[in-house]
Protein backbone atom coordinates (compact mmCIF):
# COMPACT_ATOMS: atom_id res chain seq x y z
CA UNK A 1 0.00 0.00 0.00
CA UNK A 2 1.39 3.36 -1.05
CA UNK A 3 0.65 6.44 1.03
CA UNK A 4 0.61 9.55 -1.17
CA UNK A 5 0.75 12.56 1.14
CA UNK A 6 1.22 16.08 -0.18
CA UNK A 7 3.73 18.43 1.42
CA UNK A 8 0.99 20.65 2.84
CA UNK A 9 -0.26 18.29 5.54
CA UNK A 10 -1.22 20.70 8.34
CA UNK A 11 -4.61 21.41 6.79
CA UNK A 12 -5.43 17.74 6.34
CA UNK A 13 -5.31 16.38 9.88
CA UNK A 14 -8.09 14.82 11.92
CA UNK A 15 -8.99 16.22 15.34
CA UNK A 16 -6.79 13.46 16.75
CA UNK A 17 -3.79 14.78 14.83
CA UNK A 18 -3.72 11.96 12.27
CA UNK A 19 -2.35 13.19 8.95
CA UNK A 20 -4.63 12.27 6.05
CA UNK A 21 -2.97 11.07 2.85
CA UNK A 22 -4.01 12.58 -0.46
CA UNK A 23 -4.92 9.07 -1.58
CA UNK A 24 -3.93 5.45 -1.00
CA UNK A 25 -2.96 3.09 -3.80
CA UNK A 26 -1.75 -0.45 -4.27
CA UNK A 27 -0.34 -2.46 -7.16
CA UNK A 28 -3.69 -4.12 -7.90
CA UNK A 29 -5.82 -0.98 -7.58
CA UNK A 30 -7.06 1.36 -10.28
CA UNK A 31 -4.60 3.96 -11.64
CA UNK A 32 -4.25 6.93 -9.34
CA UNK A 33 -6.60 9.94 -9.35
CA UNK A 34 -5.96 12.24 -12.30
CA UNK A 35 -4.68 9.34 -14.42
CA UNK A 36 -6.46 7.53 -17.26
CA UNK A 37 -9.15 6.17 -17.10
CA UNK A 38 -9.97 8.59 -14.25
CA UNK A 39 -12.02 6.10 -12.23
CA UNK A 40 -10.76 7.70 -9.03
CA UNK A 41 -11.26 11.32 -10.11
CA UNK A 42 -10.47 13.72 -12.92
CA UNK A 43 -7.87 15.61 -10.86
CA UNK A 44 -5.00 14.31 -8.77
CA UNK A 45 -5.86 16.36 -5.69
CA UNK A 46 -9.64 16.80 -6.21
CA UNK A 47 -11.25 18.70 -3.31
CA UNK A 48 -7.96 19.17 -1.42
CA UNK A 49 -7.12 21.93 -3.90
CA UNK A 50 -10.63 23.08 -4.89
CA UNK A 51 -14.05 22.18 -3.55
CA UNK A 52 -16.90 21.28 -5.88
CA UNK A 53 -19.03 24.24 -7.02
CA UNK A 54 -22.05 24.59 -4.76
CA UNK A 55 -24.97 25.54 -6.99
CA UNK A 56 -28.60 25.95 -6.04
CA UNK A 57 -31.06 25.52 -8.89
CA UNK A 58 -33.47 28.44 -8.78
CA UNK A 59 -35.87 30.45 -10.86
CA UNK A 60 -39.58 31.27 -10.62
CA UNK A 61 -42.11 33.94 -11.52
CA UNK A 62 -40.66 37.10 -13.00
CA UNK A 63 -37.04 37.99 -13.60
CA UNK A 64 -37.27 40.50 -10.73
CA UNK A 65 -38.31 37.80 -8.23
CA UNK A 66 -35.64 35.36 -9.39
CA UNK A 67 -32.97 38.07 -9.26
CA UNK A 68 -33.79 38.54 -5.57
CA UNK A 69 -33.43 34.78 -4.95
CA UNK A 70 -30.04 34.72 -6.74
CA UNK A 71 -28.75 37.57 -4.61
CA UNK A 72 -29.98 35.73 -1.49
CA UNK A 73 -28.10 32.59 -2.56
CA UNK A 74 -24.91 34.50 -3.34
CA UNK A 75 -25.10 36.20 0.07
CA UNK A 76 -25.42 32.76 1.70
CA UNK A 77 -22.33 31.33 0.04
CA UNK A 78 -23.43 29.67 -3.19
CA UNK A 79 -20.50 29.46 -5.61
CA UNK A 80 -22.47 29.36 -8.86
CA UNK A 81 -25.94 30.11 -10.15
CA UNK A 82 -28.20 27.51 -11.75
CA UNK A 83 -31.15 28.92 -13.67
CA UNK A 84 -34.54 27.21 -13.95
CA UNK A 85 -36.74 28.44 -16.82
CA UNK A 86 -40.51 28.07 -17.07
CA UNK A 87 -42.01 25.68 -19.62
CA UNK A 88 -42.97 28.31 -22.22
CA UNK A 89 -39.37 29.55 -22.28
CA UNK A 90 -38.13 25.97 -22.58
CA UNK A 91 -40.29 25.21 -25.64
CA UNK A 92 -40.06 28.55 -27.40
CA UNK A 93 -43.33 30.31 -26.59
CA UNK A 94 -43.68 33.87 -25.33
CA UNK A 95 -45.68 34.44 -22.16
CA UNK A 96 -48.56 36.03 -24.11
CA UNK A 97 -48.94 33.01 -26.41
CA UNK A 98 -52.16 31.02 -25.82
CA UNK A 99 -49.98 27.89 -25.44
CA UNK A 100 -48.37 29.47 -22.36
CA UNK A 101 -51.53 29.91 -20.33
CA UNK A 102 -51.27 28.36 -16.86
CA UNK A 103 -47.52 27.77 -17.09
CA UNK A 104 -45.89 31.22 -17.02
CA UNK A 105 -43.33 31.45 -14.22
CA UNK A 106 -44.49 28.17 -12.63
CA UNK A 107 -41.53 25.76 -12.79
CA UNK A 108 -38.94 28.41 -13.51
CA UNK A 109 -38.47 32.03 -14.45
CA UNK A 110 -40.28 33.52 -17.45
CA UNK A 111 -37.81 34.90 -20.01
CA UNK A 112 -39.32 36.39 -23.16
CA UNK A 113 -36.56 38.69 -24.37
CA UNK A 114 -33.14 40.15 -23.63
CA UNK A 115 -34.94 42.74 -21.49
CA UNK A 116 -35.98 39.99 -19.04
CA UNK A 117 -32.50 38.50 -19.04
CA UNK A 118 -31.03 41.92 -18.23
CA UNK A 119 -33.33 42.10 -15.21
CA UNK A 120 -32.55 38.52 -14.17
CA UNK A 121 -28.83 39.30 -13.83
CA UNK A 122 -29.13 42.92 -12.71
CA UNK A 123 -26.40 43.73 -10.19
CA UNK A 124 -24.61 40.39 -10.76
CA UNK A 125 -21.12 40.53 -12.30
CA UNK A 126 -21.03 37.72 -14.87
CA UNK A 127 -17.24 37.80 -14.96
CA UNK A 128 -17.14 36.73 -11.30
CA UNK A 129 -19.67 33.91 -11.23
CA UNK A 130 -20.27 30.65 -13.07
CA UNK A 131 -23.81 30.14 -14.36
CA UNK A 132 -25.53 26.92 -15.36
CA UNK A 133 -28.72 27.10 -17.42
CA UNK A 134 -31.08 24.13 -17.60
CA UNK A 135 -32.35 24.75 -21.10
CA UNK A 136 -32.39 22.57 -24.18
CA UNK A 137 -34.54 23.36 -27.25
CA UNK A 138 -33.93 27.09 -26.85
CA UNK A 139 -30.46 26.72 -25.30
CA UNK A 140 -28.64 28.70 -28.00
CA UNK A 141 -31.03 31.65 -27.57
CA UNK A 142 -30.71 31.86 -23.77
CA UNK A 143 -26.94 31.48 -24.03
CA UNK A 144 -26.76 34.35 -26.51
CA UNK A 145 -28.86 36.52 -24.21
CA UNK A 146 -26.34 35.81 -21.46
CA UNK A 147 -23.51 36.71 -23.84
CA UNK A 148 -25.28 39.95 -24.82
CA UNK A 149 -25.44 40.95 -21.14
CA UNK A 150 -21.77 40.05 -20.63
CA UNK A 151 -20.89 42.27 -23.59
CA UNK A 152 -22.80 45.16 -22.00
CA UNK A 153 -20.84 44.57 -18.78
CA UNK A 154 -17.59 44.67 -20.81
CA UNK A 155 -16.75 41.18 -19.54
CA UNK A 156 -13.91 39.23 -21.15
CA UNK A 157 -15.90 36.71 -23.20
CA UNK A 158 -12.90 34.38 -23.44
CA UNK A 159 -13.16 33.87 -19.66
CA UNK A 160 -16.96 33.71 -19.40
CA UNK A 161 -17.72 30.45 -17.56
CA UNK A 162 -20.78 28.32 -17.18
CA UNK A 163 -22.83 25.58 -18.79
CA UNK A 164 -25.91 25.19 -20.93
CA UNK A 165 -27.66 21.84 -20.76
CA UNK A 166 -28.30 21.82 -24.53
CA UNK A 167 -29.04 18.07 -24.43
CA UNK A 168 -31.98 17.48 -26.74
CA UNK A 169 -31.72 13.69 -27.11
CA UNK A 170 -32.78 13.01 -23.54
CA UNK A 171 -35.83 15.22 -24.17
CA UNK A 172 -37.06 12.69 -26.74
CA UNK A 173 -36.32 9.88 -24.27
CA UNK A 174 -37.53 11.15 -20.91
CA UNK A 175 -38.67 14.73 -20.59
CA UNK A 176 -40.49 16.06 -23.66
CA UNK A 177 -39.42 19.72 -24.01
CA UNK A 178 -38.37 19.35 -27.64
CA UNK A 179 -39.54 21.60 -30.48
CA UNK A 180 -37.95 20.58 -33.77
CA UNK A 181 -37.26 17.19 -35.38
CA UNK A 182 -34.08 15.46 -34.11
CA UNK A 183 -31.97 16.23 -37.20
CA UNK A 184 -32.56 19.99 -36.94
CA UNK A 185 -32.15 19.90 -33.16
CA UNK A 186 -28.72 18.27 -33.55
CA UNK A 187 -27.80 20.95 -36.11
CA UNK A 188 -28.47 23.65 -33.46
CA UNK A 189 -26.25 21.80 -31.00
CA UNK A 190 -23.29 21.50 -33.38
CA UNK A 191 -23.76 25.15 -34.42
CA UNK A 192 -23.51 26.03 -30.73
CA UNK A 193 -20.34 23.93 -30.33
CA UNK A 194 -18.70 25.78 -33.22
CA UNK A 195 -19.78 29.28 -32.20
CA UNK A 196 -18.74 28.82 -28.57
CA UNK A 197 -15.35 27.41 -29.53
CA UNK A 198 -14.58 30.65 -31.35
CA UNK A 199 -16.34 33.19 -29.12
CA UNK A 200 -16.59 31.83 -25.55
CA UNK A 201 -13.99 29.02 -25.36
CA UNK A 202 -14.28 28.54 -21.59
CA UNK A 203 -18.00 27.78 -21.74
CA UNK A 204 -19.30 24.21 -21.35
CA UNK A 205 -21.39 23.81 -24.49
CA UNK A 206 -23.46 20.82 -23.37
CA UNK A 207 -24.37 19.03 -20.16
CA UNK A 208 -25.27 15.55 -21.30
CA UNK A 209 -27.96 14.67 -18.85
CA UNK A 210 -28.81 11.45 -17.05
CA UNK A 211 -30.71 13.32 -14.35
CA UNK A 212 -34.03 13.40 -16.17
CA UNK A 213 -33.58 9.83 -17.38
CA UNK A 214 -33.32 8.77 -13.73
CA UNK A 215 -36.25 10.98 -12.70
CA UNK A 216 -38.34 9.24 -15.37
CA UNK A 217 -37.76 5.94 -13.58
CA UNK A 218 -34.53 4.42 -14.91
CA UNK A 219 -32.10 2.36 -12.86
CA UNK A 220 -28.58 3.60 -12.09
CA UNK A 221 -27.21 1.37 -14.86
CA UNK A 222 -29.75 2.66 -17.40
CA UNK A 223 -29.00 6.25 -16.36
CA UNK A 224 -25.33 6.11 -17.29
CA UNK A 225 -25.83 3.75 -20.24
CA UNK A 226 -28.38 5.96 -21.99
CA UNK A 227 -26.53 9.17 -21.06
CA UNK A 228 -23.18 7.99 -22.41
CA UNK A 229 -24.93 6.60 -25.49
CA UNK A 230 -26.37 10.07 -26.13
CA UNK A 231 -22.86 11.46 -25.61
CA UNK A 232 -21.54 9.15 -28.32
CA UNK A 233 -24.23 10.47 -30.69
CA UNK A 234 -23.27 14.09 -29.99
CA UNK A 235 -19.58 13.41 -30.52
CA UNK A 236 -20.31 11.68 -33.84
CA UNK A 237 -22.51 14.57 -34.97
CA UNK A 238 -19.82 17.11 -34.07
CA UNK A 239 -17.10 15.17 -35.89
CA UNK A 240 -19.37 14.76 -38.94
CA UNK A 241 -19.94 18.53 -38.97
CA UNK A 242 -16.16 19.02 -39.27
CA UNK A 243 -15.13 19.69 -35.67
CA UNK A 244 -11.88 18.33 -34.22
CA UNK A 245 -12.65 15.98 -31.32
CA UNK A 246 -9.78 17.39 -29.25
CA UNK A 247 -11.18 20.90 -29.65
CA UNK A 248 -14.84 20.46 -28.69
CA UNK A 249 -14.64 17.41 -26.39
CA UNK A 250 -12.86 19.42 -23.67
CA UNK A 251 -16.05 21.48 -23.21
CA UNK A 252 -18.42 18.52 -22.84
CA UNK A 253 -19.87 18.01 -19.39
CA UNK A 254 -22.39 15.65 -17.82
CA UNK A 255 -25.29 15.90 -15.37
CA UNK A 256 -26.21 12.95 -13.16
CA UNK A 257 -28.74 12.14 -10.47
CA UNK A 258 -27.79 11.15 -6.93
CA UNK A 259 -30.26 8.64 -5.47
CA UNK A 260 -30.63 6.81 -2.17
CA UNK A 261 -28.57 3.63 -2.67
CA UNK A 262 -25.37 5.08 -1.30
CA UNK A 263 -22.88 2.42 -2.44
CA UNK A 264 -24.41 1.97 -5.89
CA UNK A 265 -24.40 5.72 -6.54
CA UNK A 266 -20.71 6.15 -5.64
CA UNK A 267 -19.82 3.22 -7.90
CA UNK A 268 -22.04 4.60 -10.69
CA UNK A 269 -20.11 7.87 -10.84
CA UNK A 270 -16.76 6.07 -10.84
CA UNK A 271 -17.90 3.65 -13.58
CA UNK A 272 -19.23 6.50 -15.77
CA UNK A 273 -15.86 8.27 -15.64
CA UNK A 274 -13.95 5.15 -16.62
CA UNK A 275 -16.36 4.24 -19.41
CA UNK A 276 -16.30 7.71 -21.00
CA UNK A 277 -12.50 7.89 -20.93
CA UNK A 278 -12.28 4.56 -22.75
CA UNK A 279 -14.97 5.54 -25.28
CA UNK A 280 -13.28 8.83 -26.14
CA UNK A 281 -9.84 7.26 -26.45
CA UNK A 282 -10.70 3.97 -28.15
CA UNK A 283 -13.76 4.89 -30.26
CA UNK A 284 -13.00 8.49 -31.21
CA UNK A 285 -9.21 8.60 -30.96
CA UNK A 286 -9.11 11.61 -28.65
CA UNK A 287 -5.56 12.37 -27.50
CA UNK A 288 -5.86 15.41 -25.24
CA UNK A 289 -6.31 14.19 -21.63
CA UNK A 290 -8.99 16.84 -21.11
CA UNK A 291 -11.01 15.29 -23.94
CA UNK A 292 -11.13 12.03 -22.00
CA UNK A 293 -12.27 13.39 -18.64
CA UNK A 294 -15.92 13.08 -17.66
CA UNK A 295 -16.69 16.17 -15.60
CA UNK A 296 -20.14 16.17 -14.03
CA UNK A 297 -22.68 18.15 -12.09
CA UNK A 298 -24.92 16.19 -9.74
CA UNK A 299 -28.31 16.95 -8.27
CA UNK A 300 -30.00 15.05 -5.49
CA UNK A 301 -33.00 12.99 -6.57
CA UNK A 302 -36.18 15.02 -6.80
CA UNK A 303 -38.29 11.91 -7.39
CA UNK A 304 -37.09 10.39 -4.09
CA UNK A 305 -38.57 13.22 -2.01
CA UNK A 306 -41.82 12.53 -0.17
CA UNK A 307 -44.74 14.86 0.50
CA UNK A 308 -45.24 13.38 3.98
CA UNK A 309 -42.82 13.77 6.90
CA UNK A 310 -40.85 16.20 4.74
CA UNK A 311 -38.09 16.67 7.31
CA UNK A 312 -37.02 13.11 6.35
CA UNK A 313 -36.06 14.59 2.98
CA UNK A 314 -33.18 16.48 4.62
CA UNK A 315 -31.66 13.10 5.53
CA UNK A 316 -32.25 11.74 2.03
CA UNK A 317 -30.62 14.78 0.44
CA UNK A 318 -27.63 14.50 2.78
CA UNK A 319 -27.04 10.83 1.90
CA UNK A 320 -27.43 11.56 -1.82
CA UNK A 321 -25.13 14.60 -1.72
CA UNK A 322 -22.51 12.57 0.13
CA UNK A 323 -22.60 9.89 -2.58
CA UNK A 324 -22.02 12.54 -5.27
CA UNK A 325 -19.08 14.01 -3.34
CA UNK A 326 -17.51 10.61 -2.68
CA UNK A 327 -18.15 9.83 -6.35
CA UNK A 328 -16.12 12.88 -7.39
CA UNK A 329 -18.61 15.46 -8.72
CA UNK A 330 -17.40 18.86 -9.92
CA UNK A 331 -20.61 20.68 -9.09
CA UNK A 332 -23.61 19.89 -6.88
CA UNK A 333 -27.18 21.02 -6.23
CA UNK A 334 -29.04 19.88 -3.12
CA UNK A 335 -32.85 19.84 -3.18
CA UNK A 336 -35.04 21.62 -0.67
CA UNK A 337 -36.98 19.42 1.74
CA UNK A 338 -40.34 20.75 0.54
CA UNK A 339 -39.91 20.23 -3.22
CA UNK A 340 -42.43 17.37 -3.30
CA UNK A 341 -45.01 20.01 -2.39
CA UNK A 342 -43.97 23.08 -4.33
CA UNK A 343 -41.03 25.16 -5.44
CA UNK A 344 -38.73 25.39 -2.39
CA UNK A 345 -39.25 28.04 0.24
CA UNK A 346 -36.34 30.32 1.11
CA UNK A 347 -35.76 28.48 4.39
CA UNK A 348 -35.61 25.10 2.66
CA UNK A 349 -33.16 26.46 0.09
CA UNK A 350 -30.89 27.74 2.86
CA UNK A 351 -30.96 24.36 4.64
CA UNK A 352 -30.11 22.61 1.35
CA UNK A 353 -27.13 24.88 0.80
CA UNK A 354 -26.01 24.50 4.44
CA UNK A 355 -26.08 20.71 3.89
CA UNK A 356 -23.39 21.06 1.24
CA UNK A 357 -21.38 23.46 3.38
CA UNK A 358 -21.45 21.11 6.40
CA UNK A 359 -20.30 18.21 4.22
CA UNK A 360 -17.52 20.36 2.76
CA UNK A 361 -16.19 21.98 5.90
CA UNK A 362 -17.13 19.73 8.81
CA UNK A 363 -17.35 16.10 7.66
CA UNK A 364 -13.75 15.56 6.47
CA UNK A 365 -14.85 13.80 3.27
CA UNK A 366 -13.13 16.42 1.11
CA UNK A 367 -9.73 15.87 2.73
CA UNK A 368 -8.78 12.74 0.78
CA UNK A 369 -9.23 11.83 -2.87
CA UNK A 370 -11.53 8.85 -3.60
CA UNK A 371 -11.88 7.79 0.07
CA UNK A 372 -13.69 4.55 -0.84
CA UNK A 373 -11.28 3.58 -3.62
CA UNK A 374 -9.93 0.09 -3.02
CA UNK A 375 -12.99 -1.00 -1.04
CA UNK A 376 -13.78 -4.54 -2.16
CA UNK A 377 -17.48 -3.70 -2.46
CA UNK A 378 -17.00 -0.36 -4.24
CA UNK A 379 -14.60 -1.85 -6.79
CA UNK A 380 -16.93 -4.82 -7.39
CA UNK A 381 -19.94 -2.52 -7.86
CA UNK A 382 -17.98 -0.22 -10.17
CA UNK A 383 -17.01 -3.18 -12.36
CA UNK A 384 -20.54 -4.61 -12.40
CA UNK A 385 -22.18 -1.29 -13.29
CA UNK A 386 -19.69 -0.75 -16.11
CA UNK A 387 -20.32 -4.24 -17.48
CA UNK A 388 -24.12 -3.91 -17.42
CA UNK A 389 -24.08 -0.36 -18.81
CA UNK A 390 -21.77 -1.38 -21.67
CA UNK A 391 -24.21 -4.16 -22.58
CA UNK A 392 -26.88 -1.50 -23.08
CA UNK A 393 -24.54 0.75 -25.06
CA UNK A 394 -23.48 -2.11 -27.34
CA UNK A 395 -27.14 -2.99 -27.90
CA UNK A 396 -27.91 0.61 -28.87
CA UNK A 397 -24.89 0.74 -31.18
CA UNK A 398 -26.15 -2.43 -32.88
CA UNK A 399 -29.43 -0.61 -33.50
CA UNK A 400 -27.56 2.19 -35.26
CA UNK A 401 -26.90 4.53 -32.34
CA UNK A 402 -28.89 6.56 -29.82
CA UNK A 403 -30.95 8.46 -32.39
CA UNK A 404 -32.11 5.28 -34.13
CA UNK A 405 -32.92 3.71 -30.77
CA UNK A 406 -34.89 6.81 -29.75
CA UNK A 407 -36.95 6.60 -32.96
CA UNK A 408 -38.14 3.10 -32.01
CA UNK A 409 -38.60 4.19 -28.37
CA UNK A 410 -36.10 1.64 -27.03
CA UNK A 411 -34.75 3.74 -24.15
CA UNK A 412 -38.21 5.05 -23.23
CA UNK A 413 -39.62 1.52 -23.06
CA UNK A 414 -36.75 0.24 -20.91
CA UNK A 415 -37.17 3.16 -18.48
CA UNK A 416 -40.94 2.66 -18.24
CA UNK A 417 -40.53 -1.04 -17.49
CA UNK A 418 -38.03 -0.29 -14.73
CA UNK A 419 -40.27 2.44 -13.26
CA UNK A 420 -43.23 0.04 -13.22
CA UNK A 421 -41.25 -2.67 -11.44
CA UNK A 422 -40.02 -0.19 -8.84
CA UNK A 423 -43.54 1.07 -8.15
CA UNK A 424 -44.85 -2.48 -7.80
CA UNK A 425 -42.10 -3.20 -5.25
CA UNK A 426 -43.14 -0.11 -3.27
CA UNK A 427 -46.82 -1.03 -3.38
CA UNK A 428 -46.07 -4.58 -2.22
CA UNK A 429 -43.66 -3.36 0.49
CA UNK A 430 -40.66 -5.04 -1.12
CA UNK A 431 -39.05 -1.58 -1.06
CA UNK A 432 -39.53 0.52 2.05
CA UNK A 433 -40.06 4.26 1.71
CA UNK A 434 -39.97 5.70 5.23
CA UNK A 435 -43.10 7.67 6.00
CA UNK A 436 -44.89 6.39 2.89
CA UNK A 437 -45.39 2.61 3.10
CA UNK A 438 -43.78 2.07 6.51
CA UNK A 439 -43.28 4.15 9.68
CA UNK A 440 -46.21 6.37 8.75
CA UNK A 441 -47.86 8.88 11.05
CA UNK A 442 -51.47 9.88 11.62
CA UNK A 443 -50.48 13.34 12.79
CA UNK A 444 -51.84 16.12 10.58
CA UNK A 445 -48.97 17.85 8.81
CA UNK A 446 -49.13 21.52 7.87
CA UNK A 447 -46.39 23.13 5.83
CA UNK A 448 -45.62 26.57 4.50
CA UNK A 449 -45.94 26.16 0.71
CA UNK A 450 -44.29 28.48 -1.79
CA UNK A 451 -46.78 29.79 -4.35
CA UNK A 452 -46.02 31.62 -7.59
CA UNK A 453 -48.06 34.79 -8.10
CA UNK A 454 -50.83 34.00 -10.61
CA UNK A 455 -50.45 37.47 -12.16
CA UNK A 456 -47.05 36.63 -13.70
CA UNK A 457 -48.54 36.02 -17.17
CA UNK A 458 -50.33 39.38 -17.09
CA UNK A 459 -47.11 41.13 -15.98
CA UNK A 460 -45.08 39.45 -18.73
CA UNK A 461 -47.72 40.21 -21.37
CA UNK A 462 -47.54 43.91 -20.49
CA UNK A 463 -43.74 43.79 -20.70
CA UNK A 464 -43.90 42.24 -24.19
CA UNK A 465 -46.40 44.86 -25.33
CA UNK A 466 -44.15 47.66 -24.07
CA UNK A 467 -41.08 46.02 -25.63
CA UNK A 468 -42.69 45.85 -29.06
CA UNK A 469 -43.86 49.46 -28.82
CA UNK A 470 -40.32 50.69 -28.17
CA UNK A 471 -38.09 48.57 -30.42
CA UNK A 472 -37.41 48.88 -34.16
CA UNK A 473 -40.01 46.39 -35.41
CA UNK A 474 -39.05 46.77 -39.07
CA UNK A 475 -35.51 45.74 -38.25
CA UNK A 476 -36.64 42.87 -36.02
CA UNK A 477 -38.93 41.50 -38.75
CA UNK A 478 -36.10 41.76 -41.27
CA UNK A 479 -33.77 39.84 -38.95
CA UNK A 480 -36.42 37.15 -38.41
CA UNK A 481 -36.77 36.77 -42.18
CA UNK A 482 -33.00 36.32 -42.46
CA UNK A 483 -33.15 33.55 -39.82
CA UNK A 484 -35.79 31.75 -41.90
CA UNK A 485 -33.59 32.02 -44.98
CA UNK A 486 -30.46 30.79 -43.18
CA UNK A 487 -32.33 27.87 -41.56
CA UNK A 488 -32.48 26.11 -44.94
CA UNK A 489 -28.73 26.53 -45.49
CA UNK A 490 -25.77 24.99 -43.67
CA UNK A 491 -24.61 28.33 -42.23
CA UNK A 492 -24.12 28.67 -38.49
CA UNK A 493 -27.31 30.24 -37.15
CA UNK A 494 -25.95 31.71 -33.91
CA UNK A 495 -24.62 35.00 -35.34
CA UNK A 496 -28.09 35.67 -36.80
CA UNK A 497 -29.78 34.72 -33.52
CA UNK A 498 -27.48 37.08 -31.61
CA UNK A 499 -28.25 40.06 -33.83
CA UNK A 500 -31.99 39.44 -33.48
CA UNK A 501 -31.67 39.06 -29.70
CA UNK A 502 -29.66 42.26 -29.35
CA UNK A 503 -32.46 44.04 -31.23
CA UNK A 504 -34.95 42.58 -28.74
CA UNK A 505 -36.60 39.88 -30.80
CA UNK A 506 -38.39 37.51 -28.43
CA UNK A 507 -37.81 33.83 -27.74
CA UNK A 508 -41.18 33.03 -29.32
CA UNK A 509 -40.53 35.06 -32.45
CA UNK A 510 -37.19 33.41 -33.16
CA UNK A 511 -38.52 29.92 -32.32
CA UNK A 512 -41.58 30.44 -34.53
CA UNK A 513 -39.31 31.53 -37.39
CA UNK A 514 -37.56 28.17 -37.14
CA UNK A 515 -40.87 26.32 -36.72
CA UNK A 516 -42.08 27.83 -39.99
CA UNK A 517 -39.11 26.23 -41.79
CA UNK A 518 -38.38 23.04 -39.83
CA UNK A 519 -41.77 22.17 -38.41
CA UNK A 520 -42.32 20.56 -35.02
CA UNK A 521 -41.54 17.03 -33.84
CA UNK A 522 -44.66 15.04 -32.96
Amino acid sequence: MTNNTSNNTEKFKTDSGIVLPEYLSSSDAQPNPGEFPYTRGVHKSMYRSKLWTMRQYAGFGTAEESNERYKFLIANGTMGLSVAFDLPTQIGYDSDDPMSEGEVGKVGVAIDSLKDMETLFDGIDLSKISTSMTINSTASLLLLMYVAIAKKQNADLSKLSGTIQNDILKEYIARGTYIYPPKQSLRLITDTFKWCNTNIPSWNTISISGYHIREAGSSAVQEIAFTLSNGIEYVRAAITSGLDVDIFAKRLSFFFNAHNNFIEEIAKFRAARRMWAKIMKETFGAKDPNSLKLRFHAQTGGSTLTDTQIDNNIVRVTVQALSAILGGCQSLHTNGKDEALSLPTEGAVQTALRTQQILAYESGVADSVDPFGGSYLIEYMTDEIEKKAMEYINQIETMGGALKAIEVKFQKSEIENNAYEFQMDVEHNKKIIVGVNEFTSNNKEEYNIFRVNESVRKIQTEKIKELKNNRDNLKVNSLLDIIKQKAITDENLLPYFLEAIENYATIGEISNSLRSVWGEYK
